[in-house]
């Protein structure tokens, strides 16, 4: 094989890698990537937890926002990347975050109240984003 061919396919390996990397949709109800919803599920004090997560790749999620009421939750994140965080604002003054070079499970006690959520990382909110109503 000559070198042109061997550095072709290789360049054609790593877009593949990257393209694999950016996610998709792999929910079944036609989300995308970083607006999942799912069921809460009970635990934390005073409230339900709901379940963030962040990397490895160019992933977001916070589950158990559908049919979401105000209240007193636990939101529990598991950031799996030192290049991305997690950061919930919202309603009443919400605005809670991991830090971008941290990684491990980092936990916050919110209040929500009736209104527009949304959870970014904050160095790639334009491809890193998600958004859930508190009815």
């Amino acid at each position: 094989m000559n070198p042109r061919h061997l550095t072709l396919g290789i360049l054609l390996l790593v877009l593949c890698l990257a393209l694999a990397a950016c996610g998709g949709d792999d929910d079944e109800d036609g989300d995308a990537a970083g607006t999942t919803e799912a069921s809460t599920t009970s635990g934390g004090v005073g409230g339900a937890t709901l379940n963030g997560s962040v990397g490895p790749g160019f992933t977001i999620s916070l589950d158990g926002t559908d049919g979401i009421t105000a209240g007193d939750y636990t939101v529990v994140v598991d950031d799996q990347s030192s290049e991305h965080n997690f950061h919930l604002t919202g309603p009443g003054g919400v605005d809670v975050s991991t830090d971008v070079s941290a990684e491990g499970e980092e936990s916050f006690d919110v209040t929500l109240q009736a209104g527009e959520y949304t959870f970014v990382c904050d160095p790639h909110a334009s491809q890193m984003n998600g958004s859930f109503t508190v009815g």
